[in-house]
């Protein structure tokens, strides 16, 4: 067995879903020509899922633990998988099993066919509600339209990449407000999608609120496209053009200013709600420009397990 595989699973509170997660997944990947090495990180777990994974490792030699000081996120979970794998061919997805196991032979065959990045489209969701589904549609079709670069719509954290594609990523992408599936689909190389349909959680419940999703979505826009600064020059045209149409209105009535008390006060209101949303979105840019600034670690590793 020449070819490895690296499967990194991000962990956080899923004390109830890894003992099966380990047993299916050992299942497939028993059965294929790859070497495999398992790679947890723990994500900072209030539960018993460090003891569970401590647990796994002592029994087996292939599965690696990386255990966070705290909660650092799900994204630099999987960052610090990326790190610590070793494998020629990467794959990360999350321990719920909602990323089905089966699909890793197909990603492999589509690896030993010359592709190094394969992203895993989502056909449908069993778990997720009828709000979730369509505010994903609508970030997808949002950042396509604002962004330079194109995402796979319904494109998921369950991805695929190459050892060389690991090494870009780690050597590159290391910012510290970051969309990974996003660089994962901008890096370039030669690149496919897999279908796939997200079963129901085994165990637990997401880890993801709306306000949490929402975060990660403004995030995401802020890192990919710089449309949102834009919107002071288009706020600053139409605000020109209200005021032509206010000099049009007055001269053909001659009845000089407009009349009404109402019709000052929700122009004054509505200008000024278009100036705070506007100095709200530089804010947001002058965060991100301060949190790279600060230049903080992504991840801090308490202990690792079968690493060497």
């Amino acid at each position: 067995m020449d070819r490895k595989v690296s499967v990194v699973v991000s962990v956080y509170n899923e004390e109830k879903a890894l003992e099966e997660f380990y047993r299916e997944t050992g299942k497939v990947l028993n059965g294929l020509d790859w070497d495999y090495e398992l790679v947890f990180v723990n994500d900072g777990s209030a539960d018993g899922s460090l003891a569970i994974l401590d647990s796994l490792a002592e029994r087996d030699s292939r599965v690696k633990v990386v255990s966070f000081s705290r909660n650092f996120g799900h994204e630099a979970a999987m960052i610090a998988g990326l790190d610590y794998s070793s494998g020629d061919a990467v794959v990360c997805m999350d321990a719920d099993l909602q990323h089905p196991p089966e699909c890793i032979p197909r990603i492999l065959e589509k690896m030993a066919q010359g592709y190094e990045v394969i992203s895993m489209v989502r056909t449908k969701n069993k778990s997720a509600g009828l709000v979730k589904n369509i505010t994903s549609s609508g970030f997808y079709w949002l950042i396509n339209h604002i962004s330079d670069v194109h995402f796979e719509p319904n494109a998921s954290d369950f991805f695929a990449v190459s050892r060389h594609v690991v090494q870009v990523l780690k050597d590159n992408y290391r910012e510290k407000v970051r969309f990974l599936r996003g660089y994962v689909q901008n890096v370039g190389f030669r690149k496919t999608t897999i279908e796939y349909e997200a079963q129901a959680r085994v165990a637990g419940e997401s880890k993801y609120s709306l306000k949490k999703l929402f975060i990660f979505s403004i995030n995401t826009i802020l890192c990919f496209s710089n449309m949102p600064l834009k919107l002071g020059i288009y706020a600053g045209i139409f605000s020109a053009l209200l005021g032509v149409a206010v000099i049009v209105y007055t001269l053909f009535t001659r009845q000089g200013a407009p009349s009404g008390y109402a019709t000052i006060v929700v122009l004054i209101c509505f200008m000024f709600a278009m100036m705070f949303v506007i100095i709200g979105i530089i804010g947001e840019y002058i965060a991100i420009l301060f949190t790279e600034l600060k230049d903080r670690p992504i991840y801090i590793v308490d202990r690792t397990r079968n690493v060497e």
